[in-house]
């Protein structure tokens, strides 16, 4: 479903008209209806969308029916077969919204220059920029508080299921590497999101999701030298 369609359910659903979503949001009725009948895949109004229209934005912007969970009651969606699942439910919220009791700010890795002008990089954590979660969900996910972290996905390599500007959760407790599962990676200085497989002898094999992209092996020489393990990634999100 496009996102012109999700505003067009949640708006008959409240019961308002294009007018007055239109007001609600600081838009146009022509430009409501624009939305509504583009296959648009964004919007630079979706958070006041949301809002207005008392929906999560997470399912709003992506589709993603769970994100609706307090909207219904669970018994309607934990028996839907092949529904995704994700750990971290998404509002709408700025930086001046409190933090509520269950909830906490994850911050972000980024690359950060060594030295100015070096043009080397290394992977930390930016104490700027932060994700709110529920502390329960984390919990859900078997992630503690204090080892989690977030990372915006860069480029096509993922594209299948992670496209550009998509955003993972990181647990940086789990390191040790179990084939198949996603991890963060420091690869000598550049922050990468990666498919993770050991090879004999220690080596790793890196797998993107973009089949443009082959493989990647590295030998127990070359992992040790140039590949951090930041942590696994246990959940995801992005906008289509």
């Amino acid at each position: 479903m496009a996102l012109g369609k999700r505003v067009r359910e949640a708006r008959e659903r409240s019961g308002l008209t294009q007018e007055e979503l239109a007001r609600k949001v600081g838009m146009t009725q022509a430009a409501i209806h624009a939305l509504e009948k583009r296959d648009s895949q964004g919007s630079r109004k979706i958070a006041e969308l949301a809002k207005a229209l008392g929906v999560d934005m997470g399912w709003l912007a992506n589709g993603v029916r769970e994100a609706m969970a307090t909207r219904e009651p669970a018994s309607s969606y934990h028996s839907r077969p092949n529904e995704l699942k994700w750990a971290g439910q998404m509002e709408v919220w700025d930086s001046d919204t409190p933090i509520g009791d269950d909830e906490i700010e994850v911050p972000l890795f980024r690359e950060v220059e060594l030295a100015a002008g070096s043009g080397r990089t290394q992977v930390s954590e930016n104490h700027g920029a932060k994700l709110k979660f529920a502390k329960s969900s984390l919990r859900r996910a078997g992630v503690s508080e204090d080892h989690a972290g977030c990372a915006y996905i860069s480029g096509d390599s993922m594209a299948r299921e992670l496209p550009d500007g998509a955003v993972v959760g990181v647990d940086t407790a789990d390191t040790q590497i179990r084939d198949g599962k996603l991890y963060a990676l420091d690869h000598d200085g550049m922050l990468r999101i990666k498919q993770v497989n050991r090879m004999p002898g220690n080596g790793l094999r890196l797998v993107s999701f973009n089949d443009e992209y082959p493989d990647e092996e590295y030998t127990v020489e070359q992992v040790h030298d140039l590949i951090r393990v930041i942590g696994r990634v246990f959940w995801s999100a992005t906008f289509w």
